[in-house]
């Protein structure tokens, strides 16, 4: 509910799928997207975390208006710089090394994109659920093997999400 929210064009969400917002906190985050905001949403796994932040966001953006949609591969979002050709799938570093190189955390859904746009078609939300693509940004020093494994698709993500959000 801060007012420096509005200073900020872009926001990471991760661990989405915990997000509980309060009246006061939904109307503010909902006037900042209907200003121009970007929200990024990432790193919530299962149905129950998807469920979670769906109706958190909704909260915000109520989803008869604002529904929330499927970003296709074809979206431009995923050619703004780099050609993604598939929504990458990463664990965080503390499940990768747990599981002894396992990319899943025990979830066999595969990642998915989707979005939630204002009345002009300006994507305002992305969620990017089974994956979390900021953890390849975050961890680059503290292990190399997990950062040639899976840095190159998270800032080619991210790159992309960036510039077209902030261009749009």
């Amino acid at each position: 509910t801060d007012d420096a929210l509005f200073n900020c064009p872009y926001i990471l969400m991760e661990d989405a799928g915990t997000a509980a917002f309060t009246a006061p906190e939904a109307a503010r985050l909902r006037a900042y997207l209907l200003k121009g905001g970007f929200v990024f949403a990432s790193d919530y796994w299962g149905e129950r975390a998807r469920w979670q932040f769906d109706e958190q966001i909704g909260l915000a953006l109520p989803p008869q208006r604002y529904p929330i949609t499927d970003i296709p591969l074809s979206h431009p979002l995923w050619r703004s710089v780099f050609d993604a050709t598939e929504v990458p799938q990463m664990p965080s570093i503390q499940s990768w090394r747990r599981t002894g190189g396992d990319t899943d955390r025990g979830v066999t859904a595969p990642p998915t994109a989707r979005g939630i746009a204002d009345d002009r078609g300006r994507l305002m939300v992305v969620m990017l659920h089974n994956t979390d693509i900021p953890d390849g940004w975050e961890r680059e020093g503290e292990d190399p093997e997990y950062f040639f494994r899976f840095s190159p698709d998270a800032y080619a993500v991210g790159i992309n999400l960036v510039l077209h959000a902030m261009t749009h």
